[in-house]
């Protein structure tokens, strides 16, 4: 049975409609998590360490992907809810080729400036090579993997969320069998990685674009595009909160790394490589569920149903307080299987990574009420509070937690850095949603 946007969502049939975005994102953090478990025990703790470092870039660069398809999955959806199926079908086509655009001409500024980057990020001698030769390769395919974040959005708007899962799967496979081709039987080293990472971000990436340029059974189709100066200013405002969370994070990451090659050098920076593979998990259930359930919140705002809004914040922030729960258990329990994956081979690089994450993981428990609230401000259209949310809790918080702490605590206040963000934004997610009760009606 078809689940429409205009249908009242209980809380199995808001699980049934975001469960292919939440795996979605599951299958889209394992492009970075599988080169990271080929990489540390295949190729060595130096490129593993290189790999880390390049990452955050990457990331960096595809929150233009999250921003394009969030704000304007929303603006999308609105319409439709509006009644204007064409308009809303032309919205779509000029993102997509807005966001074409812009991947192309940073994947070549990408590949032109990988090394003085990698300079600035610290690396010399052969993890700086690394560190190049694994970013001029991925910058290949930034176009791609963009795109690929794009259609994450407009998928479930198009009533078509689990082709999302489906597309995830396998570019997340593509990227797996390479690893294992590449690496393990060719000897490619990092290079195999980075290509095996690459062609699984092609596959991301282009197949929807097939799929939206031909006729479908979606509500959504690749049409000639047309240029809307207001309506991409309006998506890119709308969706700065969720480049603001992925460009911060970025940042964040960058940070965390210098903080790390100071007082632990590259067993740090691998440890928290090793954190942040299982944080790539974790979150992407959060953020699925934020992808998957805005359509449905704009959708209803633009309708004018109350009652659904205040349906979808009760049912959200349930969800949301339950989930942080349980994968806070979850980590603790299973911290040291899911260390050994990476650092089996180094005992001192095993110990380091578990005390980490057992602090780490405390952050599980509030993390994904703000990660929602910036989402729910951005389906309702309000983006400057939802740029807020993202950029107190990703910037913010996490800066200044990460540069003071370390002072009075060493490196265990690197890892309760998190902890201390989380705990001041889900107190600044709350004041917001209350502020802004009596203006959109879902209290």
């Amino acid at each position: 049975m078809r689940i429409q946007l205009s249908d009242h969502f209980t809380y199995k049939r808001l699980l049934r409609f975001v469960i292919s975005p939440v795996l979605m994102m599951i299958c889209t953090s394992l492009y970075g998590i599988i080169d990271g478990i080929f990489v540390s025990n295949l190729v060595g703790k130096t490129p593993f360490a290189a790999v880390n470092l390049i990452m955050p870039i990457m990331m960096g660069v595809a929150a233009i992907g999250f921003m394009l398809g969030t704000g304007s999955s929303a603006l999308v959806a609105k319409t439709l809810g509006e009644g204007k199926p064409d308009l809303a079908n032309r919205y779509f086509s000029m993102i997509i080729c807005a966001a074409a655009a812009m991947g192309l001409l940073f994947s070549l500024l990408g590949m032109v400036f990988i090394r003085p980057i990698s300079i600035f990020l610290g690396a010399e001698g052969e993890l700086l090579e690394n560190c190049v030769i694994y970013g001029r390769i991925l910058f290949i395919s930034e176009t791609a993997f963009i795109l690929q974040y794009v259609f994450q959005s407009f998928c479930t708007t198009a009533e078509k969320p689990e082709m999302t899962l489906k597309i995830s799967i396998a570019a997340g496979l593509t990227n797996m069998v390479l690893d294992f081709l590449f690496i393990a039987v060719f000897g490619w080293g990092i290079a195999g990685a980075a290509a095996a990472t690459c062609l699984g971000e092609i596959v991301g990436g282009v197949v929807p674009l097939i799929y939206f340029m031909r006729k479908n059974n979606s509500l959504l189709q690749l049409k000639k595009p047309a240029f809307y100066g207001r309506a991409l200013l309006k998506a890119c405002t709308n969706g700065s909160s969720e480049m603001v969370t992925n460009l911060s994070s970025s940042i964040v990451n960058i940070l965390y790394n210098f903080q790390l090659m100071r007082l632990a050098g590259e067993n740090g920076v691998a440890a928290y490589g090793i954190i942040m593979y299982t944080n790539f998990i974790f979150i992407g259930i959060f953020l699925g569920y934020s992808i998957g359930s805005a359509p449905i919140t704009a959708y209803h705002y633009g309708a004018g149903n109350h009652s659904e809004l205040k349906n979808m914040l009760k049912k959200s922030l349930t969800l949301m307080a339950c989930g942080g729960f349980l994968l806070m258990l979850l980590a603790e329990l299973f911290v040291s299987p899911l260390v050994r994956i990476f650092a089996s081979y180094d005992p001192e690089l095993f110990v380091m990574t578990c005390h980490g994450f057992r602090i780490y993981a405390i952050a599980f428990l509030m993390m994904g009420i703000s990660i929602w609230g910036s989402s729910f401000f951005t389906a309702l259209g309000n983006g400057a509070v939802s740029a807020a949310i993202s950029f107190l809790r990703t910037l913010v918080f996490e800066i200044g937690a990460v540069l003071l702490l370390p002072l009075l605590l060493g490196i265990d206040g690197i890892w309760l850095s998190i902890v201390m963000a989380e705990l001041m934004s889900i107190t600044a997610t709350s004041l917001f949603l209350f502020a802004k009760r009596k203006r959109y009606h879902y209290w």
